[in-house]
């Protein structure tokens, strides 16, 4: 049985940093077992203690993860200045110390987005070694997407520094397509494209693994996953199309 400190229980579980915790610990604001404890320092077992934060329970969650449809204009790098974060849209109930997203969309995309604090869980997302796929819709200006585009995606895009890992290009017309990769390189969708003379005009990722994006998830939205989706995400074989 592994205790925590109960300051550390409440900035894992909440939205508040450590000295936020301690501040609220020696306020009073923190029961645990139905009795005020003023130290920060006091220990509990994280898996079978009631705590309450301003009179609301706090439940333990080892490790949260949730799915956010990210709208266009918000930045997902964690250091990112450039315009509103990500997780300012996460809200207070679902936030904690130490969320991050798990692979990034870049200001001008939208779609699907997973925040996490499981580090060994982004790793194998994110990871080249494991290989999950990434599908996105997208659209290009001009309409440049035919067979001999789709064969050059298959064949691995050659960059000029390095020719990418094959990915998959299934055309709806000579606009739009869906693409299906395994790498995350910086902007890499919008530099394949423009390796061949076209320019992504709506990048919208539809698909992790074999999880689909939430079609009723609004932009902006985000909510927890289930276990069988946490899995879902992890899958690496062939996608199917999303409507």
């Amino acid at each position: 049985m592994s205790l925590w400190r109960l300051d550390k229980f409440i900035a894992s579980q909440t939205g508040l940093s450590r000295k936020e915790a301690k501040s609220a610990i020696a306020a009073g604001r923190v029961l645990v077992e139905g009795v005020p404890i003023l130290k920060p320092e006091h220990k509990i077992d994280p898996h079978t203690a009631t705590v309450e934060l301003d009179g609301a329970a706090i439940a333990f969650r080892r490790h949260v993860y949730l799915m956010l449809n990210k709208p266009v204009g918000y930045v997902s790098s964690t250091g990112g200045r450039d315009g509103p974060n990500v997780l300012e849209l996460v809200p207070d109930e679902l936030m904690r110390q130490g969320l991050f997203p798990a692979g990034r969309l870049d200001k001008a995309s939208e779609g699907m987005l997973i925040l996490t604090d499981d580090g060994d869980f982004a790793h194998r997302l994110l990871s080249p070694r494991h290989g999950v796929p990434k599908r996105y819709y997208v659209e290009v200006e001009p309409g440049l997407i035919d067979q001999g585009l789709v064969a050059d995606f298959a064949d691995g895009v050659d960059m000029g520094e390095q020719r990418l890992i094959p990915g998959e290009l299934e055309p709806i017309d000579r606009y739009r397509a869906y693409v299906t990769i395994r790498q995350g390189l910086y902007h890499q969708i919008r530099r394949m494209f423009a390796a061949r003379g076209a320019k992504v005009e709506r990048l919208r990722r539809v698909r992790i693994g074999g999880l689909d994006l939430d079609p009723h998830l609004v932009p902006g939205v985000c909510r927890p996953l289930t276990e069988d989706e946490r899995a879902l995400l992890l899958e690496t074989g062939e996608p199917q199309n999303p409507m």
